[in-house]
Formats: C-alpha cells, sequence, structure tokens
C-alpha cells in the first residue's frame, strides 16, 4: 500500500488499546494511525477477536512457544494489512451515491486538496459520461493510511528461559521490534519514543528492512519520538552510523501531551519547532554525512543526494487554526491528534464507561501524576475502575497489584529478578522498610505516599478493549485506566470520525470549552505548574547548586519562550489580545516564583 499523504494529520499512539486496531477502523479513508505493539498478549486478544470478522480460523500461538512475542505481533500486523487491503478494495467498487464509504472518503479530504476539487467537479458535473471518466479516475487515487508501530524504548526488560537464563535477543522491545520487521507491512513506519535506546538501535543493524533501494526509496521506515532539537541530532547520529536512516522527527511537547510526559528544562514548543525550521537543512546533511559511508559498506550505495527529512509536531493542538499555523509557519508535514480522538469510538478503542468518564473530564480530574512504575510523570484520568480499585486496596491494607504482565519490571531493591514497582509484592516490602527508618509522621505518610501511588498499566491501559469487544484478557482484572492530554477537557461531546476531521479541517468547531487558551499559552502554564510544584517539593533543599543551575535553566528557558512568542507574527492567531495578556500574566507569574524560591536574581527580565 502506498503511504499516505492525502491527510495532514495523523493519529498518534495513546496507550495500548486506544489505538490498538485504529488502523482497522481509519485506513481505508486514507488516515495514518499509530499501535503499540509491546503487550503482546494484547496483541493475542486482537487476533482471536478479528479473524471471526473475516471468517478465517484463529490459531493460538500459546505462551510456551519461545518466539510467542514476535510472532502474535507479526501475524496481528498481517492480519490488520490484509483487512485494510480487503477494505480498500471494497471501497473502490462502492458507488458514488450518498452514505458510501468512497464518497466519506473523499468527502473528509482537506478542501485544498486536488483530488476533494476533482471530487466536486465529479459531483457537479452534468455530463453522465464525463462524470463516470472522473469517478474512474478518483477510485485509481484512493490510497489507504499507513499502519505504523510504536515502541516505547524503555519498556524493554530482559526475559528469561525455563532456567532461569537470559534469552538473547528475546527482550520486549527487541522481540516487539523483530516481530514488526517479519511483518509484511511496507510504506509503514516504526515509531521509537521514550529515548535513544542502544540495544535496541544496534539491532536494527542485523535486519535489511530499513535499507533504502538504489533510488532511495524504504519499505520500512524509521521514526523518532523527540522533545527538542538536541535528542533529534543525538538519535539521528547514533543510527545514521549503523547505517540507519530517520525518515521522520516527530516532536512531542515535554508536558502538554498524553500518556508519559517528559519534561524539558523549560524548553517550549513554538522554540523547539522555530530550532528545527532554521537547523533542518543542517540537521539532514549532518545525518547524511554520517549515513553515506555507512550504507555504502554495507550496500554498496554511493549516495549524493538525500530525501528531505520529515518534521512532525503533536501535543496539545486543540483548533483548524493552531493546525494551520504549525504547517504553514514552521512547515511541518503533519500533525498528531491524539487525545481528541479518544472520543471517536469510529478511530479508537474505550469501553463505555470510560468514554463517558472522558466526555466529561474536568481540570482537576486529569492530573500530571506519579502513577507510572517507569519513575516518569505519567498523565492520568481520577475515577476511573483502576483508580477506585487502587483506592479500595490501599484503604484494604494491600496496596499494590498482582503483577501479570511484568513488562515494567525493573527494580530490583529487594530481589535479585527485577519487579514492578506497582507489584503488590513491591510495595508490601517498601512499605515495611519505611517502617524501619524511623521516620517522621510527616515524612513516612509522604513517602508512603509515593510508592502506593504507582498503578499496573499492562493491563489497565489494555483492559478497555476486552471490555469493549467482551474478550478475554486477564482473569479477575478488569479495571480500566486511561492516559488523556490535559487537552480533553476542551473536548466533551462524542463524536463521529468525519465529525473529527471536518473539526481539524476547520469546516466545522466542535471544542466545547470557550475559554481554552492557545496551545502555547496552555504548555506554557503546565510548564509554570510544574515549576511550581518542583519548587514546593524541594523548598528544603533550594542550596544544592546542581538544583540551582537546573532552576536557573529552566526559569530562563521559560523568559526566552515567553519573548520569542511575544515576537510572533502579529495576525498568527484571532485571539492574539487574549494571547498576549496570558504572556504577560505569565511573565509576571514566573518573575515571581524566581523572587521567591530563588531570591538571588538569577535572570535578567
Amino acid at each position: 500500500m502506498t503511504k499516505n499523504n492525502i491527510h495532514d494529520f495523523h493519529i498518534p499512539v495513546m496507550g495500548l488499546c486506544y489505538t490498538i486496531d485504529s488502523p482497522i477502523k481509519v485506513a481505508r479513508f486514507g488516515i495514518s494511525s499509530v499501535v503499540s505493539i509491546i503487550e503482546d498478549r494484547l496483541v493475542e486478544m486482537m487476533r482471536r477477536h478479528y479473524y471471526p470478522t473475516i471468517n478465517a480460523p484463529y490459531k493460538p500461538i500459546p505462551n510456551i512457544d519461545p518466539d510467542h512475542r514476535e510472532k502474535r505481533i507479526t501475524d496481528y500486523l498481517n492480519l490488520m494489512n490484509k483487512i485494510v487491503h480487503e477494505q480498500i478494495q471494497k471501497l473502490k467498487d462502492e458507488a458514488f451515491e450518498y452514505g458510501s464509504e468512497i464518497v466519506k472518503y473523499f468527502e473528509m479530504l482537506p478542501d485544498d486538496s486536488y483530488l476533494k476539487k476533482m471530487y466536486i467537479e465529479m459531483v457537479n458535473c452534468s455530463n453522465e459520461i464525463e462524470k463516470k471518466i472522473k469517478q474512474a479516475y478518483l477510485r485509481t487515487q484512493v490510497i489507504a493510511g499507513s499502519i505504523d508501530v510504536n515502541i516505547m524504548t524503555k519498556t524493554d526488560r530482559d526475559n528469561r528461559d525455563k532456567t532461569g537464563n537470559i534469552v538473547p535477543n528475546g527482550s520486549d522491545a527487541v522481540a516487539a521490534l523483530r516481530g514488526y520487521i517479519n511483518s509484511d507491512l511496507t510504506n509503514s513506519s516504526v515509531v521509537f519514543s521514550a529515548g535513544l535506546n542502544p540495544r535496541l538501535y544496534i539491532y536494527l543493524e542485523n535486519f535489511d528492512a530499513f535499507d533504502p533501494d538504489v533510488n532511495f526509496n524504504f519499505k520500512k521506515k524509521v521514526i523518532i519520538k523527540v522533545s527538542d532539537y538536541r535528542s533529534a541530532l543525538i538519535q539521528g547520529k547514533f543510527l545514521a552510523k549503523k547505517g540507519i536512516w530517520v525518515s521522520e522527527f516527530r516532536i512531542e511537547s515535554g508536558l502538554n501531551c498524553g500518556g508519559h510526559a517528559f519534561a524539558t528544562d523549560g524548553y517550549l514548543l513554538g522554540p523547539i519547532l522555530e530550532e528545527f525550521k532554521n537547523k533542518k537543512k543542517e540537521l539532514s546533511e549532518t545525518i547524511f554525512e554520517l549515513y553515506k559511508p555507512a550504507i555504502n559498506k554495507k550496500l554498496g550505495f554511493n549516495f549524493t543526494v538525500h530525501p528531505e527529512i520529515d518534521v512532525t509536531v503533536q501535543g496539545g493542538i486543540g483548533t483548524a487554526e493552531e493546525d494551520k499555523f504549525l504547517h504553514d509557519y514552521y512547515n511541518v508535514s503533519s500533525t498528531g491528534w491524539g487525545t481528541p480522538f479518544l472520543l471517536v469510538p469510529e478511530a479508537t478503542t474505550t469501553d463505555e464507561h470510560t468514554l463517558d468518564l472522558l466526555s466529561k473530564a474536568t481540570d482537576n480530574e486529569v492530573i500530571l501524576s506519579n502513577n507510572s512504575p517507569l519513575g516518569v510523570r505519567f498523565y492520568y484520568l481520577k475515577g476511573t475502575t483502576a483508580d477506585k480499585e487502587k483506592i479500595q486496596r490501599i484503604q484494604n491494607g494491600l496496596p499494590g497489584s498482582p503483577c501479570v504482565e511484568k513488562h515494567l519490571g525493573f527494580n530490583t531493591e529487594f530481589t535479585e529478578e527485577p519487579i514492578c514497582t506497582a507489584s503488590h509484592k513491591y510495595q508490601k516490602l517498601k512499605l515495611e522498610q519505611l517502617e524501619t527508618l524511623g521516620l517522621s509522621e510527616k515524612e513516612f505518610e509522604r513517602l508512603k505516599a509515593e510508592v502506593v501511588a504507582k498503578e499496573c498499566l499492562c493491563v489497565g491501559l489494555s483492559n478497555g478493549a476486552s471490555l469493549l469487544y467482551k474478550e478475554h484478557f486477564i482473569s479477575k482484572m478488569h479495571s480500566v485506566n486511561v492516559c488523556p492530554g490535559p487537552n480533553i477537557v476542551n473536548f466533551s461531546k462524542i463524536v463521529s470520525l468525519k465529525t473529527m476531521v471536518d473539526h481539524i479541517y476547520g469546516r466545522i468547531n466542535i471544542m466545547t470549552n470557550k475559554k481554552r487558551p492557545h496551545m502555547f499559552i496552555a504548555e506554557l502554564k503546565i510548564y509554570l505548574n510544574f515549576l511550581k510544584e518542583e519548587f514546593l517539593k524541594n523548598s528544603n533543599d533550594l542550596t544544592d547548586i546542581k538544583k540551582i543551575s537546573y532552576y536557573q535553566t529552566f526559569i530562563n528557558n521559560l523568559f526566552e519562550a515567553i519573548k520569542y512568542y511575544q515576537n510572533l507574527p502579529e495576525d498568527f492567531t484571532s485571539t492574539r489580545k487574549e494571547f498576549d495578556k496570558d504572556l504577560l500574566d505569565a511573565k509576571a507569574e514566573l518573575t515571581a516564583l524566581q523572587f521567591v524560591y530563588l531570591p538571588e536574581k538569577l535572570v535578567t527580565v
């Protein structure tokens, strides 16, 4: 299938189950989406669910199979590819009549698309012969959105065989990557997120799946999700030396996103995009100079030119105006719309109860939590069944969860074999340790709260699909957690796919929060709140030189971002008056924080 280029937005990966089958739902309409492939039991459940839909036998791949993880992933990706291919063929054969999917396909296209204009010409054509000729041509232009996969590089637990030995090249991320490589997906990409994993990146060298042909075309591509330019340069150079070309850098806001949030040192999205815009050529050329000798040694190709590296962006986008500005001003190739799509059942997979919670979410219910066992801040919706279950366990004196999947088992503080900090085993041992330290009651309760906050994500982020499709996942474990970005509070309507696409392209407006600030302001406010939280947490230890240096850098970068936003073109937003006022308010708040917590003047305002 041809790589999608008819829509200029994509649906990023969300949780484990929320986009697990999004390609089956949206790819036939030319929309690209990203599937998480790290939870292979969920993948196996989806195989069991979808094989009957194509009247084909489901053949289980059991855990006792030593390669079960990669085999499940490969087969599920092949299954999705087959389903989407058949959907496309069916769509192409449909009549151009009201309610048909081929009509929906073209009506959802952006209005400035040449195909959309040709479609409208066809609709308005009065000559029946000419109309049929136009329809025949339009059918040839129907292509599927790409089926891309995500591997979070931090979820790379080693696996052991029956004798207790580590399985060579059998870690979670490496096996998942191999499952993707062995699939028959073409013009597809693997998205690596959460930073550089040397073991995983070096492993890429062993395969030809990411090699170019003589014309520098790829069957499978590499995308790196980054939060700043420096990270892109480091990871791009590392892979280039291995003969791996990065086709796209996917910039995500550090804190104005869903799921795990990786705070930058006060670097905000606008200045980050500006740096990519100004240094894009330098980035490509620097990486290419390292890639040329590596690929020449590997394949004998002597490339003198390279394709342009795509830069895309996601995190907190909410209006068509914002989307257009990101494309026009920063020249991004695509924008990622994640969280709002959680309210689109035609695109994502959420059980009814959680869907209802998402539609009613308020600012107080979407929190930047410490709930992730990875020790990384994690956006979390309060009031879910998993949240209530965790609270009940704590009240019953049995904090922690049964650890069934173990994908996030990395802690060896008390055990030789790594365990998960959300597990009942770990939390019991940790709380027993705290009781022996002679802590004050206040300090004990603070540390206890940090321990019991950790929550099982492997099961909680998968159960939505289990409940929606009424498929067995884990016995006696049915609670759900969900990780929307803070942008969810601006949307409260459960809508159709076409309605959401129309919103993205500015044909309608479904945003329900009329007081929502611009996405740049929203991110700035989140970073200010994060800084305040950091100051409060470390208020008794603000003499440490490293901490002072960190806060100084953080504050300087926020001030620089405010200055940058003040100098954006006057007409870049229709709410410029409110935007400028928000900047002044943020500047005043930042100045006050600096004065209160860092009395010595560190920044020239």
